[in-house]
């Protein structure tokens, strides 16, 4: 497929942010590695996929279960941080290559394992992406999502999203969990195990992270504000230390296909 309008949006946003999502706590928090790889349980030998790697934390975790990984991102800045640190950590069964979600460049049925990490609020068409990912992998094989998540009630769920969006303009939507589940039963996922978790953000750090532009900023602190008073996201701003902070909310599923 080819580069869409919002596609150059993505490459721009994370060409920018690089070095500094890569040094995300959410992102590098060695735990939260952990227990996603757990929740995969890969065992030995299998051959898996990260979509939208970025730095490649996650498929350098999956390498020391299994026989062969593989990171695909639309963009070559992180994957370029991932690739030094693949070299700084000796590791010869991973590699990291760019490419399109929406059309992986792999036949049909040739992983065991399926992962996308925090990348589903980028994608325009996320049910299209979970195709992609169940065809590149066999029947039985294991798939595992985490992202962030929004509300079930519509309206709270867009005034979070609005706010996502317009501290970077790459971010789609987050979706509500039952949406997610949905998605993957319609892709005959069956689900195995679910989690969720919370991360307390600190605004003007991740305002920074992104490089958000003045007038996005302020307005982003603006609603946080009327959020705090009103409780219209589910975020539940605060603020300690005269700084605003809030709640990004996390869900991770893990499935396995069926014919």
């Amino acid at each position: 497929m080819g580069l869409t309008e919002h596609k150059a949006i993505v490459r721009e946003e994370f060409t920018r942010q690089a070095e500094a999502y890569a040094s995300a706590a959410v992102i590098t928090d060695q735990d939260r590695l952990a227990r996603l790889v757990a929740a995969i349980a890969p065992g030995d030998g299998g051959r898996a996929i990260e979509i939208a790697t970025g730095p490649g934390y996650v498929a350098m975790a999956l390498a020391e279960k299994c026989r062969e990984v593989i990171g695909i991102d639309l963009t070559e800045a992180p994957l370029n941080i991932a690739e030094r640190t693949r070299m700084n950590r000796g590791l010869t069964n991973v590699s990291f290559r760019t490419g399109d979600a929406e059309a992986l460049p792999f036949a049909d049925g040739e992983f065991d394992i399926a992962v996308c990490r925090f990348a589903f609020h980028h994608f325009e068409h996320p049910a299209d992406v979970l195709a992609q990912m169940c065809r590149v992998f066999r029947d039985g094989a294991t798939i595992a999502i985490e992202d962030l998540y929004a509300s079930e009630l519509p309206a709270r769920a867009s005034y979070y999203n609005h706010f996502e969006r317009l501290r970077d303009h790459s971010h789609t939507r987050a979706m509500p969990p039952t949406e997610l589940i949905a998605m993957l039963a319609g892709a005959r996922v069956e689900l195995q195990r679910l989690y969720s978790d919370d991360v307390i953000v600190e605004t003007e750090a991740w305002l920074q992270s992104a490089q958000t532009a003045a007038d996005d900023a302020a307005e982003v602190r603006r609603l946080l504000e009327e959020d705090m008073l009103n409780d219209l996201s589910g975020a539940r701003p605060f603020r300690r230390d005269g700084r605003i902070m809030f709640r990004q909310r996390t869900v991770a599923l893990v499935g396995r296909k069926l014919r």
